[in-house]
């Protein structure tokens, strides 16, 4: 007797097992992730959905693989089917690599004898300079009246000042509680990536905001059963969501820049080009930014070296010659 699709019921139930067994592989991959690595759960969340996905792609191509037996080729057709979509490089190269951390998982543990993702290259990524906002327009924002008064009003300013004297990521700023400000040693202390947490000094007039900002909060959340989140939101009293951070960022970046990006991360990007402007040196910028490398760091270098370009242009007599030109490219003097 045929099962359905054609398959007989013992090959029906082999791939029932095969799959219930894929998926424990994968579920073991995320709480190794989760709870051995520290890593978050939107990260982990990530992790699963690039594997899920790689496995709905391996079973329409051929349903007689499994993750033991994955050639390479497939790994290849994979990739170049993401790309015939459309798919960014960097997401094609981001799955890529939660491929490859799943089969170095699956090696250790002695579930597969060969990684099919091996030295495999990803798409090229075209490095773009990340954008950032000017000194003179974050100057305008923070020292204008765009803010309304009460509450939503003096949060919305201090969400913004944190960012671009900081430097920190969305997801750490929705998570500060009070207990992470020291009021006197002037320091905030970030739980980042991977719950890896580092202390941030800030300075006089941040510290003085941040008091006022306080007293005003606690004025607030006595309407309230609220917890000591640092931010909150001005209709609950909760703790803020990430995606209403996302739409005061860009609320308030659209009444001073046009650039097209204003997001919380382009505030992170305009702390640390302002930091390099103003000398500070690259290791401690590394360090306020909890990046793991020297080289994530780098990439603001080349964004301050373009302001010295632009800078140099405007200022160099011999810059721009006139005419359009640096000299004379018909002149016959071979010198």
């Amino acid at each position: 007797m045929t099962h359905l699709f054609g398959l007989s019921k013992k090959t029906a139930t082999f791939a029932e097992e095969t799959v219930s067994e894929v998926r424990d592989w994968i579920k073991d991959f995320i709480d190794y992730l989760q709870y051995e690595r520290n890593y978050s759960r939107r990260t982990t969340e990530d992790y699963q959905a690039d594997l899920e996905a790689f496995k709905r792609f391996y079973e329409a191509t051929d349903s007689s693989l499994d993750w033991a037996e994955m050639p390479a080729d497939i790994v290849r057709q994979w990739v170049v089917e993401m790309m015939d979509k459309g798919n960014a490089a960097t997401s094609v190269r981001r799955r890529l690599s939660s491929l490859r951390s799943f089969y170095k998982f699956l090696l250790r543990r002695g579930l597969v004898d060969k990684d099919p993702v091996h030295n495999m290259p990803g798409p090229k990524v075209e490095k773009k300079l990340p954008s950032y906002v000017r000194e003179k327009e974050m100057d305008r924002l923070i020292d204008s009246d765009f803010f309304g008064e009460g509450y939503q009003g003096v949060r919305d300013r201090m969400i913004l000042l944190t960012f671009y004297s900081t430097g920190i990521r969305l997801s750490e700023l929705v998570g500060l509680n009070d207990r992470d400000v020291d009021l006197d040693q002037m320091q905030l202390k970030v739980t980042g990536k991977r719950n890896k947490q580092r202390i941030i000094p800030y300075g006089d007039e941040y510290g003085d905001n941040l008091r006022q900002y306080l007293a005003e909060r606690d004025t607030f959340a006595k309407q309230f059963a609220c917890d000591r989140s640092l931010f909150l939101d001005e209709r609950n009293g909760q703790r803020i969501a990430p995606a209403k951070v996302r739409s005061i960022v860009k609320k308030y970046l659209s009444m001073v820049t046009t650039q097209q990006r204003r997001s919380p991360h382009v505030l992170r990007h305009t702390f640390a080009t302002a930091m390099l402007n103003h000398k500070a040196d690259l290791q401690s910028v590394k360090e306020l930014l909890g990046h793991e490398s020297l080289s994530t760091t780098e990439i603001y270098t080349h964004t301050t070296f373009e302001q010295l370009k632009e800078m140099y242009n405007q200022a160099h007599p011999r810059a721009k010659t006139k005419g359009g030109n640096y000299g004379n490219q018909n002149s016959s003097n071979p010198l």
